[in-house]
């Protein structure tokens, strides 16, 4: 019979700024492996001494029990498992964590099952905002999460020069994990009012164009076939379709094509939604002609347009194809910009608040704005509205192209 092991694990792989590494109890079972992280974070060196040294120290001794006493408790669930599963292993040696009111082990446990879940972008998120607590206060545990701890932290995270926004950022991860403890509600510290935090929102900075400015981009030359070409014509899309992201670029399939619609879901909002918001695009010849241009032609229905993911991807893989596009995107059109003399620090992102933008200057509905850049948190807006005609949606859209053969 199979049985699982577990072993102290030292992640040299992926070494924090400082040098120092993680340390994890690895779990292997049937040539399966995975890491749990202990919270404890060494140099190579004090690893080695603690774990193999011959004349150790106190403390060095003291450090392999405390590190031993993590392997002792993965041994101990192993040991009362009639069945191994990774799973039942997780739900078992967690809850016995949890006992410990630690907020980074709860962060693992949530870190864990996005990643089970293939959300590697969001488990990234929050890996960040455990980093940061911890590196704020070590060991943090959930009896400490005060409105008094967490503006201290939002303190010293501006004095440090963090933006407003990335505080915000982790903090709602911290009250997303803080919220699936069973934790007596009278304690709770987020929300408004005396003796509560709120989280603060970054500043909205605008990030759009005009239609002018888009319509020299539209009409600058580049050498045929080029990166730069490639770049130009990729952000035009996005703009052109209701402000798409990159990762749900690359994930467009020629199923999502019907005529001149194009319909498909925010892979962003897939998950957060109960019934994910099916999004109207309208094409028009500019975006058909960058789809004849750049697309991978294919009578199958379920096969990507543009070449960059494979079906053979993983989660990790695809994420790295969606990032390093972005930067190419993002590397030329910002030399673009340049060139024909916008002076804005323009990205992908440039292309969403400029296609509202648009739309909004030319008296679209806001509603209707709305309804195509596919908005979850407009709770309002979403229950009030169905759908949009696809003839309003093409008479509407239209103004998106209406500069660019005035610019010629």
């Amino acid at each position: 019979m199979i049985r699982a092991t577990s072993v102290i694990y030292l992640d040299e792989k992926r070494p924090k700024k400082n040098g120092q590494c993680s340390v994890k109890i690895k779990v292997t079972y049937n040539r399966k492996r995975k890491y749990y992280s202990t919270g404890i974070e060494l140099y190579s060196d004090e690893f080695e001494k603690a774990t193999k040294g011959q004349r150790r120290t106190f403390d060095q001794k003291q450090l392999e029990n405390e590190m031993l006493a993590f392997q002792s408790k993965a041994n101990n669930v192993i040991k009362v498992l009639p069945i191994f599963t990774f799973d039942r292993f997780e739900e078992m040696y967690f809850e016995q964590r949890n006992a410990s009111n630690s907020v980074s082990f709860a962060f693992d446990k949530y870190i864990e099952d996005l990643k089970e879940e293939d959300r590697i972008g969001t488990a990234v998120s929050y890996e960040c905002a455990k980093n940061s607590l911890e590196a704020y206060q070590k060991n943090l545990s959930f009896a400490e999460v005060t409105p008094k701890l967490l503006k201290k932290y939002e303190a010293n995270m501006l004095k440090n020069n963090k933006s407003i926004s990335t505080v915000g950022i982790y903090l709602r991860s911290l009250r997303a994990v803080y919220n699936l403890q069973k934790i007596d509600s009278s304690i709770y510290p987020f929300g408004q009012g005396k003796d509560k935090y709120t989280i603060p929102t970054g500043k909205n900075i605008k990030k759009a164009l005009t239609i002018e400015e888009i319509s020299k981009i539209f009409n600058f030359k580049t050498t045929p076939n080029s990166i730069k070409e490639m770049a130009k014509d990729y952000w035009l899309f996005l703009y052109l379709c209701n402000g798409m992201n990159v990762k749900d670029f690359c994930l467009l399939k020629w199923e999502n094509i019907d005529g001149n619609m194009l319909s498909y879901k925010r892979a962003k909002t897939k998950r957060s939604q109960k019934e994910s918001k099916l999004i109207s695009v309208a094409l028009k010849k500019e975006t058909l002609d960058i789809i004849k241009k750049w697309g991978q032609p294919s009578l199958v229905k379920g096969s990507y347009i543009f070449p960059h993911l494979k079906k053979e991807m993983n989660a990790e893989k695809e994420r790295a194809t969606y990032q390093q596009l972005t930067k190419i995107i993002n590397k030329y059109i910002k030399k673009i910009a340049t060139e024909v003399g916008i002076d804005k620090n323009v990205t992908t992102y440039f292309a969403r608040h400029s296609f509202a933008t648009v739309l909004k200057r030319s008296g679209a509905k806001t509603e209707m704005i709305s309804e195509l850049l596919g908005h979850s948190s407009m709770s309002v807006t979403e229950s009030y509205l169905d759908s949009f005609e696809n003839e309003q949606i093409q008479e509407q859209t239209d103004v998106l192209t209406e500069g660019f053969n005035k610019a010629n």
